[in-house]
């Protein structure tokens, strides 16, 4: 059985979604250089949280927090690509700088699909997103390479071809999307056509407009949590009653974050998954007990460990902080939480064109 929420690589991925448009170059006929000059370009992609509660998998928001990528991109000035990476921030210390670094293994990948080769890059990134957090780091670094491909290709990329590619490699797009379009929104998988069962069915997402009194604030944590980790807990059955009560809540939650955030407190609860992980990351879930025993609706963000608080309004998300504050350790291991209030960030992942 595959884990939950493990996605296809990337050359799958991609293999499996409609990239090529019609007169690109074919694989066969050799890879085609995709520039004819130098350009540069800086992209910016938010940070996001996932599940916000019971919508497991499916529901996410964009954190006006931002991973800064600038793109110094030619055409190959030798018979392999050159490859230059300079990392500031989160992942500085471990993150590859040649061309295994994800980013760029991705945008070789895609462009490869459409009938591309990869042109010499430098890429300069300061990454501001926390790692293994449950903030989306990730879905930020696919955002990134889609969008680095998109900018590279001479007839770019459609705006569903973003949507699928990097859906397919997440392998669930509740964090991708949201990094992507911004916002917050509620994405699904389409079931396969019963004449093509082999074939993965299609991503889809619509968006929802938050009520102005919405804020969030996330409690980062000083220590890190792996996602499979944290999905290998999970139970491969539920209770019924297990399943509709989350149904209910996930209703509600579209609800309470669009027209009534007075009721995000009992929208935020959570049958699936949270208790079930809570060996994990029984700090997380000691401050997701004390905030909403405060009154607070609070959940772990995406994977964890990061806690997302959904308040209504500034005065109600300044308490969460010093609840944060106050509750938030450090513990016997040294682990605490820090909290940032954050805007709902409107708009995803953009590209500015600086010279070409």
């Amino acid at each position: 059985m595959d884990k939950l929420g493990q996605g296809l690589a990337p050359e799958q991925a991609i293999a499996e979604g409609p990239v090529r448009a019609s007169g690109a170059p074919t694989p066969e006929a050799g890879l085609a250089e995709p520039l004819t000059s130098p350009v540069t370009f800086q992209l910016s992609v938010p940070a996001t949280s996932a599940n916000l509660g019971p919508g497991y998998d499916t529901m996410g928001l964009a954190l006006g927090l931002y991973d800064e990528i600038t793109v110094q991109a030619a055409p190959r000035a030798e018979a392999e690509a050159s490859i230059e990476i300079s990392l500031e921030g989160e992942g500085a210390a471990t993150l590859p700088r040649d061309a295994s670094h994800l980013v760029v293994t991705l945008v070789e990948k895609i462009l490869a699909a459409k009938g591309y080769s990869l042109p010499d890059l430098q890429v300069r990134a300061q990454n501001n997103i926390p790692h293994s957090r449950g903030l989306g780091s990730s879905a930020s670094a696919v955002a990134s390479a889609v969008m680095t491909a998109d900018a590279l290709l001479p007839q770019g990329l459609t705006e569903d071809e973003k949507l699928q590619i990097g859906s397919r490699i997440e392998g669930h797009p509740d964090n991708y999307v949201p990094a992507l379009r911004g916002g917050v929104a509620i994405s699904w998988q389409q079931q396969p056509d019963p004449e093509d069962p082999e074939t993965p069915g299609a991503f889809k997402t619509a968006r929802l407009t938050p009520h102005a009194q919405l804020r969030t604030v996330v409690a980062v944590p000083n220590f890190e949590q792996s996602t499979q980790v944290a999905r290998d807990l999970l139970p491969a059955q539920v209770p019924h009653s297990d399943a509709a009560r989350n149904s209910a809540r996930a209703a509600l939650l579209v609800h309470a974050l669009t027209t009534a955030p007075e009721l995000l407190w009992e929208a935020t609860e959570d049958s699936l998954h949270q208790e079930q992980r809570r060996p994990a990351f029984p700090g997380s879930m000691a401050l997701v007990d004390s905030l909403r025993a405060a009154g607070f609706a609070a959940v772990i963000s995406g994977a964890g460990p990061s806690v997302l608080v959904l308040a209504e309004g500034d005065a109600q998300a300044e308490r969460a902080a010093e609840h944060i504050v106050a509750r938030g350790g450090p513990d016997a291991r040294g682990h605490a939480f820090t909290p940032w209030i954050l805007p709902i960030a409107g708009t995803g992942a953009t590209v500015e064109l600086r010279s070409q």
